[in-house]
């Protein structure tokens, strides 16, 4: 059975939502953290997704580093079992990618480890259905950033991922 995520409009969001409802609208773009929902929920209305996108990004960069910290927690761990997965990240991770051998997944879980070891927060990026063989060169690379670059990065990526899911769920 297909799992469907769609949006209310966001005129229902602003006016209709409870928390819940808007809570439950709003981790259908980002895996949300408190720290960035109730932020989310105290500065409605907005005009549109995309405006709603947009304020998040700003909320999250006047966050403290260790709130940043939680909203990127909140994101799954890329190679994570896809029974610990949201719909939409299962898509974009490619879960049921053929290439997605033992030998890679047990590599991403190693750099995994390693990166978050390093920075003490989750690797994020925006994977767009890329096979898994295709991140460990990119989280290799940022391994070599600071904590600062990274962190920026991550919620830079993770804006990317929620604008295309409302591409996507704009497009269906």
């Amino acid at each position: 059975m297909m799992v469907t995520n769609t949006l209310p409009t966001i005129e229902k969001l602003n006016l209709e939502a409870n928390e819940q409802e808007f809570e439950k609208a709003v981790n259908i773009l980002f895996e949300t953290a408190p720290p960035l929902f109730s932020r989310l929920w105290s500065l409605r209305p907005y005009e549109s997704y995309k405006q709603l996108i947009d304020v998040a990004e700003k909320e999250v960069d006047k966050m403290t580093p260790e709130d940043r910290i939680i909203v990127i927690n909140a994101h799954p761990r890329i190679g994570l079992s896809p029974a610990n997965l949201s719909t939409m990240s299962k898509n974009e991770q490619g879960a049921q990618d053929s290439m997605n051998t033992e030998e890679v997944l047990e590599q991403l879980n190693k750099l995994n480890d390693e990166y978050e070891e390093k920075f003490k927060f989750k690797f994020i990026v925006f994977v767009a259905g890329r096979p898994k063989s295709e991140i460990i060169p990119v989280i290799q690379e940022r391994l070599n950033n600071s904590t600062t670059e990274e962190a920026n990065k991550a919620v830079s990526e993770m804006m990317n991922i929620a604008r295309d899911r409302l591409r996507k769920l704009s497009s269906s």
